[in-house]
């Protein structure tokens, strides 16, 4: 066999690659545990982290509210706590439904929604031809019964005149007597007669008064200073006092509704078991539906004697202090009934109890809490607080219902954040995760 001479040089490199070349630097066997060792150091500083996100990750996440105190709202330092809320609608305390005050077709209506009129003023007219024409002929009436009037008084004169001639002649012998009692007779008459006329005098100037009255009913007039807020007829319409023909809807014949908006009120109506918490003259919160981020002032004018048993409502009437033009009858309005309280601002702690309920002396602090953040452990109400990122359960002394908050007489100082509906999975000293942080 014979060998390639171009491969020969080739086999005979292959062979030297094989050699042991003794002058190469020592194999680094150490480098596997430096990077092993590394690794260790690493894992070391991260698993602290990495556990504690774990924890956080598994930790039960929950809704957090913080304890109120509420601020003094008068300088004397009392605090108005609310007690209930209703709601109702906005209306004026002086309002009415002006109608006419007789039959007709409406010739006149000066005013439109928003028409601010004063006391006495015309708003609307009747027609009234006939009764101008009525007028007329009783003034008219009057001027011949004064014409009358002073035709009897000229008679009456005279028959006076000429039964003194006859007295005379009778007492000289010249007049007879049947004269002189024909005198008499004429006298009486023409004094009679006056008498007469005067009577007709007065019953003419009677007629005009009743027809000026008449005219005066064809005039509608505003009962008080106000502001129209309701139109109801135009011009052409026959009304009456009973209605508007053709408009069963208007009743007693109203033409317009005025109110005096300088006072307005929230009519509102107060279940029956809920009623003892309120009483005259105590403060609200009022505010209404369009301006929600606007807080009026108001105070309980009227609760009414008497309740609705169909309802098992008593209707309560609270006067808005503060109102301004931004408030209009027939608005949505809430009102929160506040009670007054005035706080011990000398005393320690707002966890003191040490003060007797019904006390002569200030009241206590009040710290306010959601009800939901309120369980119970052993016939106790609890409430888990938060401190940093953990939970701890804290027993609780608590006072009022307060609406949708209670009052809490110990056991958590304003400002403490606590728990809203707890879940089963908190543990006392636990961590927790706040919802939104």
């Amino acid at each position: 066999m014979t060998i390639d001479s171009d491969e020969r040089p080739a086999q005979v490199g292959d062979l030297a690659q094989l050699r042991i070349d003794r002058e190469a630097a020592p194999r680094r066997r150490w480098l596997p545990w430096a990077v092993l060792l590394a690794l260790g150091i690493v894992a070391a500083a991260v698993y602290p982290a990495a556990r504690a996100y774990v924890e956080e990750r598994r930790a039960p996440e929950v809704d957090i509210a913080h304890a109120v105190q509420p601020a003094a709202s008068t300088p004397g330092g009392s605090t108005d706590l609310p007690v209930l809320v209703a709601t109702g609608y906005v209306i004026a305390r002086r309002s009415s439904d002006v109608g006419v005050k007789t039959g007709g077709r409406l010739a006149l209506i000066g005013f439109e929604e928003g028409t601010r009129v004063r006391k006495g003023q015309v708003i609307a007219q009747i027609e009234h031809a006939d009764i101008d024409a009525q007028l007329e002929a009783a003034r008219r009436g009057v001027a011949e019964a004064e014409a009358q009037l002073a035709q009897a008084v000229a008679t009456r004169d005279e028959d006076a005149r000429n039964l003194e001639r006859q007295r005379a002649l009778a007492k000289d012998g010249i007049a007879t007597t049947a004269t002189l009692t024909a005198a008499e007779s004429a006298a009486q008459v023409s004094a009679a007669r006056v008498k007469s006329a005067e009577a007709a005098i007065a019953s003419a100037r009677a007629r005009v008064h009743v027809t000026e009255e008449a005219l005066e009913n064809a005039n509608v007039r505003a009962p008080f200073d106000g502001v129209v807020i309701r139109k109801r007829a135009e011009v052409g319409e026959t009304v009456s006092p009973f209605g508007v023909a053709g408009q069963a809807t208007r009743e007693g014949g109203a033409i317009a509704t005025i109110a005096d908006l300088r006072e307005l009120e929230v009519q509102t109506e107060v279940n029956e078991n809920s009623i003892g918490k309120l009483k005259a003259g105590m403060p609200a919160e009022i505010k209404v539906q369009a301006y929600q981020d606007q807080a009026f002032k108001g105070r309980v004018r009227d609760i009414f004697p008497s309740a609705d048993r169909a309802k098992s409502i008593v209707e309560v009437r609270v006067s808005i202090l503060d109102a301004d033009a931004r408030v209009k009858p027939e608005m949505t309005a809430s009102v929160t009934f506040q009670e007054p309280h005035a706080p011990n601002v000398s005393s320690g702690s707002p966890r003191s109890t040490s003060a007797a309920p019904g006390a002569n002396g200030p009241a206590e602090p009040i710290v306010l809490i959601p009800k939901r953040a309120v369980a119970e452990q052993g016939g106790r109400p609890t409430v888990w607080v938060i401190t940093g990122v953990t939970a701890s359960r804290r027993a609780v002394t608590l006072g009022k219902d307060r609406i949708d908050q209670v009052e809490v007489r110990s056991g958590v100082a304003p400002g403490e954040a606590v728990v809203l509906n707890p879940p089963p999975t908190l543990t006392d000293h636990g961590r927790v995760r706040v919802k939104g942080s």
